[in-house]
C-alpha cells in the first residue's frame, strides 16, 4: 500500500435520462473496477487513465440528462485505507477465481478431442476463439487490478497453459490434416570415370 493513495469518489445519478442510461453507467464502472459505497456512489483509485475515463463517462450522463460528480478525496485513516485496498483485491481475485474455474474445461475439451481423434481444422477454429476470450478476459481483469490480487498469477499461468495445450493441439491437427509430403528419394548421379591417355613413349 503506498502512502498518500489518492481516490475518486464518483456519483451518478441517471433518473433524467433514458432507460438504458443506468445500465450503461454501471458497466462502465464496473469494467473500471469501481468499487460501490452504496447505490450510484462507488470509489476508484485516482489514476490518469482512470479519472479521464470517469470524466467522460460523466460528459455523457450529463448529455444524456443525468448528473454526475466527480471528486477527489484521501483517506487520512491507514486502517481505512488498507481496508479499501483490501476490498480492491478482494473482488479482483474473485474474478481470477471465476477464469481459474473454467481454464479446466478447456484443457479437458482439448485433451477429449485429441482421444477421439478429432484433432481437425474446425476444432482448432473453435478451441482458438476459446482461447482468445480466456485472454480477452483475463486481460480486462488484470486492467482493473490496481493492486494486484494474490491469485493474479495462477490466473495468468493458467491461461499460459491453455495457450501451450492448444499449441499442441493445433500440431497434431496440422499433421493429421496436411501430413508432409514423404522426401524424395533421388538416385545419386554416376560418377563419371576420367581415362586418362596414355603418353606416347619417348
Amino acid at each position: 500500500m503506498a502512502d498518500g493513495e489518492r481516490w475518486l469518489l464518483v456519483t451518478t445519478s441517471t433518473a433524467g435520462g433514458p432507460a438504458s442510461l443506468r445500465v450503461q453507467v454501471w458497466r462502465k464502472l464496473r469494467s473500471l473496477g469501481a468499487l460501490y459505497l452504496q447505490q450510484s456512489v462507488c470509489l476508484l483509485p485516482d489514476r490518469p487513465e482512470v479519472a479521464r475515463a470517469v470524466r467522460r463517462l460523466l460528459d455523457r450522463v450529463r448529455r444524456d440528462g443525468g448528473e454526475g460528480r466527480l471528486l477527489h478525496v484521501t483517506l487520512p485513516e491507514r486502517a481505512e485505507q488498507a481496508q479499501i485496498i483490501e476490498a480492491f483485491r478482494s473482488e479482483r481475485a474473485i474474478e481470477y477465481g471465476e477464469v481459474l474455474e473454467r481454464v479446466p474445461g478447456l484443457l479437458e475439451e482439448l485433451a477429449t478431442e485429441r482421444a477421439r481423434g478429432r484433432t481437425t481444422y474446425a476444432e482448432v477454429e473453435e478451441s482458438e476463439a476459446d482461447l482468445e476470450r480466456f485472454r480477452s478476459w483475463l486481460a480486462k481483469i488484470a486492467a482493473r487490478d490496481y493492486f494486484g490480487a494474490p491469485n493474479a498469477a495462477e490466473a495468468h499461468a493458467a491461461v499460459e497453459r491453455c495457450a501451450a495445450e492448444f499449441a499442441a493441439f493445433e500440431q497434431a491437427a496440422l499433421a493429421a490434416e496436411a501430413p508432409e509430403p514423404p522426401a524424395e528419394v533421388t538416385t545419386p548421379a554416376p560418377v563419371r570415370r576420367l581415362r586418362l591417355a596414355k603418353a606416347d613413349p619417348p
